[in-house]
């Protein structure tokens, strides 16, 4: 299953969307860092529409983590806040900022997986907010106490389906 240009307009729009409803965050750069991380996903994948939105998330949640990039070695970072539950499934990495700035979490899921993510992280005293999904992906922003989260599930060409996390402190 190939990805259309056309395809990706729905999850580029709902970033947008969801970056214009996620605000309070503290500030990294010139903005916050769901809107830096937003911002990057949205440029790169409206530049080069063949890469995927998952991709483009991942590339703008390192530049805002301090160019941390998020690794592929089945491992979260050892500061990974353990009151952000995950969702079941396979973790396939993690990356970190400096002094605890945020995290990334990246967890190899099934495609219809962002019900079941959200439902943790409400049951855990997240509230969710710009929250949109259909069989095959998903987003929102979730906010506790002490973590936003910033939660997509996409499923890329190849059927894989992943769920990454970008938290940040409130």
């Amino acid at each position: 299953m190939l990805t259309s240009p056309k395809s990706l307009l729905r999850p580029i729009a709902a970033l947008a969307l969801s970056a214009g409803l996620v605000g309070g965050l503290t500030a990294c750069g010139s903005g916050s860092p769901v809107d830096n991380i937003v911002g990057g996903a949205i440029d790169s994948s409206v530049e080069g529409l063949t890469g995927t939105v998952q991709q483009a998330v991942e590339d703008a949640a390192g530049e805002v983590l301090g160019g941390a990039g998020v690794t592929t070695d089945g491992t979260l970072p050892e500061s990974f806040p353990s009151d952000v539950p995950l969702v079941e499934g396979t973790v396939r990495g993690g990356g970190s900022g400096p002094e605890g700035s945020g995290w990334v979490a990246q967890v190899t899921v099934a495609p219809d997986a962002f019900a079941a993510a959200q439902q943790r992280l409400e049951q855990a005293g997240y509230t969710a907010s710009g929250v949109d999904s259909d069989a095959d992906s998903g987003f929102g922003t979730f906010t506790g106490s002490t973590y936003r989260v910033l939660l997509t599930v996409s499923t890329d060409t190849e059927g894989v389906s992943t769920a990454t996390y970008v938290v940040t402190p409130v």
